[in-house]
C-alpha cells in the first residue's frame, strides 16, 4: 500500500499537467463546437435548401461515427493528405471540436424554433432586416433557453477526450497508462484518474449551473435549476 501511495505522490504533477492537458482539449473543443454549431444551426434554419442539405449530411456524417473512428481518419488519412504535420493535439480539438459541433446544432436549433414566429415578424416589421432580427431578438433568446441542453456537452466532451489517447495525445488517461507501466500500481492510479475525471465533471457542471440560473428568462419554462 505504502508503494501505490508512493507512486501516486510521485507522480502528481505530472499527472496534473495531463488535466491541465485534458481541461485545454475540452475548452477549445467546446468553442469549436459553439462556434461551428451556431453557424451550422443558422445555416439549417434560414438558409437556402441547399445548405440545409448540406447540414443534414455535416450532422450525419459526425454523428453516425464513433469518437475513435473519426480521431483515426483525420490523423491517419484526412490530415497527411493536405502535406501538413499536423500535431495530435490539434487533431484531436479539430475531431472533438466538429463533431461537438454537430450535436451542438441541433440543441440550439431546437432553441430557435422554441421560439414563436411572431417574434421576428415583429423584428421585421419595426425595420429590422433578416439578420438584424436573428442577431438581436433570436439568437439572444435561443442561446439562453438552450444552456439546460448545452450543458451536457461539457461532461460528454471530458470523457471523450479520453479517446485522444488513441493518437498520442498526453491527457491524462495516457500520462496515467505511462505511470502504471513504470510502476506497476495499475488499481491506485486508475482510481486517482477517475476521481480526477469526476471532479473535474462536478466542479465544471456546478459553473454551468449557476450561469445558467444567471442568465434564465424568467417565467419561461421550469426556471427551477437544482443545485448539486
Amino acid at each position: 500500500m505504502s508503494e501505490a501511495l508512493s507512486a501516486v505522490i510521485t507522480s502528481a504533477p505530472y499527472l496534473l499537467e495531463g488535466m491541465g492537458v485534458t481541461l485545454a482539449l475540452v475548452a477549445i473543443s467546446l468553442l469549436i463546437g459553439f462556434l461551428c454549431g451556431i453557424a451550422l444551426t443558422l445555416g439549417q434554419v434560414y438558409g437556402p435548401r441547399f445548405v440545409k442539405r448540406l447540414v443534414d449530411v455535416y450532422v450525419w456524417f459526425f454523428r453516425g461515427l464513433p469518437n475513435i473512428v473519426l480521431l483515426f481518419l483525420f490523423y491517419f488519412a484526412l490530415f497527411p493528405m493536405t502535406g501538413f504535420d499536423v500535431p495530435a493535439f490539434a487533431v484531436a480539438v479539430v475531431v472533438l471540436g466538429l463533431r461537438s459541433a454537430a450535436y451542438q446544432s441541433q440543441i440550439f436549433r431546437g432553441a430557435i424554433e422554441s421560439i414563436a414566429d411572431g417574434q421576428m415578424l415583429a423584428a421585421r416589421s419595426l425595420g429590422m432586416t433578416r439578420w438584424q432580427s436573428i442577431r438581436t431578438v433570436i439568437l439572444p433568446q435561443a442561446l439562453r433557453l438552450s444552456l439546460p441542453g448545452w450543458s451536457n456537452e461539457y461532461p460528454v466532451l471530458l470523457t471523450d477526450s479520453a479517446v485522444a489517447y488513441v493518437i498520442g495525445v498526453a491527457e491524462l488517461l495516457t500520462r496515467t497508462a505511462q505511470v502504471i507501466s513504470k510502476t506497476g500500481e495499475p488499481m491506485v492510479l486508475y482510481l486517482t484518474c477517475a476521481v480526477i475525471f469526476i471532479l473535474l465533471n462536478y466542479g465544471g457542471m456546478m459553473v454551468i449551473q449557476r450561469v445558467e440560473k444567471k442568465v434564465r428568462i424568467p417565467g419561461f419554462g421550469n426556471n427551477e435549476v437544482t443545485e448539486t
